[in-house]
């Protein structure tokens, strides 16, 4: 039985070709038995039958066509003085198929109807059902206008359906585009993230190293006390470097954080005090102060005050000058954090970084801004009145 329904659904056309053959042989049959009817009409009933049994054959590969060959067909049994016979029963088919068609015009349906509805008043006044009783002749038209208007109704249902089972499959087909889309916005948005995590890492850890390298070579001489610190300072800065960098990197190649003993969690504002001792151990006197009661943040809040004040130290070191001093300092508000870093160095140099025109085309403040614009806050930066730099923050508990 699955065979035969699948034979079936594979060779629509094949299916209607065994109903056409088998309904235009009874309806054959039909006329040559019908000893009512002399020779001249019975052969005049034979082309209506076969034209009725193409109708039925071919109703889904020229359906128009098919429905105006039943029209015409009608028409001829009319003129011709041919009485129904069972073939008729293909304008049932074509009139259900017309109406099911999603690829012929709604007026179309409704024209087919109309003609459909027609045809029995039309057979009752060229041939009289009965002649005896004109009240039986209209019921008998009435009755026999049912079976077109359902004919009608069902295929028309069916077109509905198949309509909106399309809307449905585009909509699915829209929505998964749309999912696509945006799964690539977000590739591409956690990509950039990854870059400036990068940016921050090498920029910070690197500059900690050559710092630390040139004062061991210093005072490799005088103080090989002070030069093995220094090494040490530089081998652990390197390892950690190589930790973060590792995370990153495995995030950007399978999407996930990497689950190894060089892992190295997400930077948070408690780690500022570590990064400030890093940084003074590198030779760069810092000034450290909190104010407010401190407490859990956001993780990007977090993340962010601790990326700018990597890169406002980063920035010091680089462009403040040998005798540059810093300082930091966290305010914690009701609904945020405030952050202050400033230096007494080259302010000149200062604001060609900020304006993009040293180190790598400012691309490390350019990271700033994207960051506090990413948990909706404020960034302030550029030269101090008398000299220096600052860079001012406001992160909001909320984005908006």
């Amino acid at each position: 039985m699955q065979r035969l329904y699948d034979f079936l659904r594979r060779h629509p056309t094949g299916v209607d070709t065994f109903w056409a053959v088998l309904l235009s042989g009874i309806a054959l049959l039909e006329v040559a038995g019908s000893g009512a009817h002399d020779a001249a009409s019975k052969l005049l009933a034979v082309p209506s039958v076969i034209a009725m049994g193409v109708v039925v054959a071919l109703r889904r590969r020229w359906t128009l066509q098919m429905f105006w060959l039943a029209v015409g067909t009608a028409a001829y049994q009319l003129l011709a003085g041919v009485e129904s016979h069972t073939a008729d029963f293909a304008m049932l088919v074509i009139l259900y198929t017309v109406a099911a068609s999603a690829e012929l015009p709604r007026i179309l349906s409704r024209t087919a109807l109309g003609i459909g509805l027609a045809a029995s008043p039309l057979y009752a006044l060229r041939f009289a059902v009965d002649k005896g009783d004109n009240t039986d002749d209209v019921l008998f038209t009435l009755f026999a206008m049912v079976p077109f208007a359902l004919a009608w109704v069902l295929g028309d249902s069916l077109r509905t359906r198949r309509a909106y089972y399309a809307q449905l499959v585009e909509r699915n087909q829209r929505l998964e585009k749309e999912r696509e889309a945006q799964a690539k916005v977000a590739v591409a948005a956690e990509r950039a993230r990854i870059a400036r995590e990068l940016h921050d890492v090498v920029a910070h850890n690197v500059s900690v190293m050559v710092v630390q390298a040139d004062g061991a070579a210093y005072v490799m001489d005088v103080a090989p006390e002070q030069a093995k610190e220094a090494l040490q300072t530089i081998s652990g800065t390197g390892r950690q470097a190589l930790a973060e960098m590792r995370r990153l990197l495995g995030v950007l190649r399978t999407g996930e954080p990497q689950e190894s003993e060089d892992y190295v969690p997400q930077p948070d504002v408690e780690q500022i005090e570590v990064l400030v001792e890093q940084v003074r151990a590198a030779g760069l006197d810092v000034d450290f102060e909190v104010e407010g009661a401190p407490r859990k943040l956001p993780s990007g809040v977090e993340l962010t005050a601790y990326r700018i004040v990597q890169e406002a130290l980063t920035n010091t070191r680089k462009h403040g000058g040998p005798d540059a001093k810093a300082s930091v300092r966290l305010v914690y508000f009701d609904d945020g954090l405030g952050l202050l870093v400033e230096d007494d160095g080259r302010g000149a140099a200062h604001e060609l970084y900020a304006d993009g025109g040293a180190d790598g085309a400012g691309h490390g403040m350019i990271g700033m801004r994207e960051r506090v614009g990413m948990v909706g806050g404020t960034l302030d930066a550029g030269p101090r009145p008398g000299g220096g730099f600052r860079i001012s923050a406001l992160l909001p508990l909320k984005k908006g």
